[in-house]
């Protein structure tokens, strides 16, 4: 267990935290939560041994194996698949002793080795390893390419599935959803559900925290105190402390009634019965959620648009693509005052793609596009925090926009977003992250545009500011356009999905519920997630459904072989894995090593030899098989 007794902790003079004392026990899952800044980062140094406590004591089980997700890579030639099994250190470690005794003809050593091998389950570390890679979005061609080939996010899955592949007694994650997408981090959140050790996990994202954790460490007002239940559980009670305190309790209330405002007004302009019950369950669900929220530092709304055509934009048969390569044909979409759009897909299905079409940064290669004439478009991307002025500061963002507003109106505005004294005028160069993201989105709510466009808005995003967010886009009138990972924001905000999935963009007509059971189905013959964009393009965008059907079942039927194949395979590498471990068995002992045993030693070593051999040969056949059915499946 990790006990905290009396512990205080200062960073550079500050204080943390102080008088914390709790008890984190073998195989608990525990969400740290708390605003950006308030200590859970040094939380986790500490549990590594990398701070002390300058007050109490932190004290962990000896011989406890912590892993954690390094947030540097280097450019190494070192390929994909053996920087994830570098993850696990005693497997290298036996792998190098055993062939420093290959090397010297050490037959007992070698013996040993190969029992210690068998023990930590080394000879399916590269199976264990792919699967790990392809649960977070690696295709089995990319599992060969060195770790210096992929982009600062995909090194950063790579450290996650090094992380993974440790076989830890603690594992600390600190924001491990953010560089991923949907479909990874359903993946992700069935993979830590199975974790037996004792799992520290950092997150914003309350859906993740709810279907992974069994307890919450809530880090506020310098201090720390355990809860016991996941992130809902945690705040309900955290309300019902908040609501006996009489001055939090009037803000609650007022609160409600602004969200009861949202309710009434829906009720009033809703227009599809389906959508309407969608969206009055949430906010309704809402209630309750603020009230945990009354003493955040974010308060802010969307103006109503200047202007608010009924009908903003159209497309009809629009095909786009990048260096002659089509990402998306025959997309037909209208969007209107109103529309709450959420977009599923895999990683790389082109969904950012879609959004930039939208936002008019990328021309359809064919096809019409017609906007609005009176269209005004607020887009987030992440790459819009790069294109900041870092020598300048949140006002004179804001006069860029606006050079004829008054400062204290445009102090109060920011205020809203938690801009207060000097970050007001501070340059923007030395802002974290989260700080910056919040910036970009108050600069776009003051232009009071009249369709959204967000891709992943909620990355650097802590709790409270995700939620103020969610309150405001549920009072913003125009039409919103959403990509996110974090699954409550999109619950909470939209109400029609768009599925962007082979090169094409079609209606999903079930929940995210029903996409998470439909991803794990997918998973069962193709475990990549990832639809291929170079097959997308070939695909004839005329196809009907029925014809796609119909293409999908001749799929199943050449698969069913391979499937048979792999099975087959897979109980050959058990028996000869069984045949090994009988062998090891007999030469873990000391007994074979005496000079009558000398010859039956001989024979069992040349076994092992043997049988190794025919496990690379079968294994080998394995991973062929596993890529024949892999690219049927693309």
């Amino acid at each position: 267990m990790i006990n905290f007794t009396n512990v205080a902790l200062r960073r550079g003079g500050q204080l943390l935290f102080e008088k914390v004392s709790f008890t984190i026990h073998q195989g608990q899952r525990v969400g740290v939560t708390g605003v950006n800044g308030s200590g859970k980062s040094s939380l986790f140094a500490m549990v590594r041994g990398q701070l002390q406590s300058d007050v109490g004591e932190l004290t962990l089980p000896p011989h406890q194996v912590i892993a954690h997700v390094a947030q540097e890579t280097p450019a190494l030639d070192r390929s994909a698949i053996d920087y994830a099994v570098d993850g696990d250190a005693e497997l290298r470690t036996i792998e190098r002793a055993l062939a420093e005794a290959e090397a010297v003809d050490d037959g007992e050593r070698q013996a040993q080795l190969h029992a210690k091998l068998e023990a930590v389950d080394g000879y399916t570390s590269r199976s264990r390893a792919a699967r790990l890679l392809h649960g977070l979005g690696f295709t089995t061609a990319q599992e060969a390419l060195p770790v210096q080939d992929f982009s600062g996010g995909w090194r950063m899955r790579l450290n996650l599935a090094q992380a993974l592949m440790c076989r830890s007694d603690i594992l600390l994650l600190d924001e491990p959803t953010n560089h991923l997408d949907l479909d990874a981090v359903m993946w992700l959140q069935a993979w830590l559900s199975q974790y037996s050790g004792t799992l520290l996990l950092i997150s914003h994202d309350r859906d993740f925290l709810d279907d992974v954790t069994t307890h919450i460490a809530h880090v506020e007002q310098k201090s720390v105190e355990l809860y016991t239940g996941n992130y809902s559980a945690f705040e309900k009670r955290r309300a019902e402390r908040l609501a006996q305190q009489q001055s939090a309790y009037l803000k609650q209330q007022e609160e409600i009634a602004h969200i009861h405002r949202f309710v009434t007004r829906f009720k009033a302009k809703a227009s599809k019965a389906k959508q309407a019950q969608s969206r009055l369950k949430t906010l309704e669900r809402m209630e309750m959620v603020s009230a945990a929220h009354i003493d955040s530092p974010f308060h802010f709304n969307f103006l109503t648009p200047e202007k608010l055509p009924h009908m903003l934009l159209q497309m009809r048969d629009v095909e786009v693509g990048y260096d002659g390569k089509t990402i998306l044909s025959s997309v037909k979409l209208e969007l209107v005052s109103g529309d709450r759009v959420g977009l599923l897909g895999a990683n790389g299905a082109g969904k950012s793609t879609l959004i930039k079409v939208l936002a008019n940064r990328l021309a359809p290669t064919c096809g019409d596009l017609t906007l609005a004439q009176d269209l005004h478009i607020g887009y987030f991307a992440q790459h819009q925090l790069e294109q900041l002025h870092l020598d300048e500061s949140p006002l004179a963002h804001l006069l860029r926009l606006d050079p004829h507003a008054r400062e204290q109106t445009l102090r109060d505005f920011l205020g809203g977003f938690a801009f207060h004294g000097d970050k007001v005028t501070d340059p923007v160069a030395p802002f974290s992250g989260g700080e910056k993201a919040r910036l970009v989105l108050a600069m776009l709510v003051y232009q009071r545009p009249n369709l959204l466009l967000l891709d992943e808005p909620t990355n650097h995003l802590d709790l409270e500011m995700r939620h103020a967010l969610s309150v405001a886009l549920q009072g913003f009138e125009g039409a919103l356009v959403m990509i996110s990972h974090d699954r409550h924001m999109l619950r909470s905000v939209t109400d029609r999905w768009l599925w962007v999935d082979g090169g094409e963009v079609r209606a999903f007509d079930g929940d995210l519920e029903s996409y998470r059971q439909q991803m794990i189905a997918k998973r069962e013959i193709d475990e990549t997630f990832e639809v291929s964009l170079t097959d997308a393009a070939g695909k004839n965008s005329q196809v009907t459904r029925k014809a796609r059907r119909q293409q999908d079942a001749e799929q199943r039927r050449a698969m069913k072989p391979l499937q048979n194949r792999l099975k087959k395979l897979e109980q050959q590498m058990e028996q000869l894995n069984r045949k090994k471990e009988e062998i090891e068995a007999v030469l873990a002992g000391s007994e074979i090593y005496s000079d009558s045993e000398k010859g039956r030693l001989k024979e069992l070593l040349a076994a092992q030899v043997t049988l190794s051999s025919e496990l690379d040969e079968v294994e080998g056949a394995w991973m062929e098989v596993s890529e024949s059915l892999e690219a049927l499946s693309f």
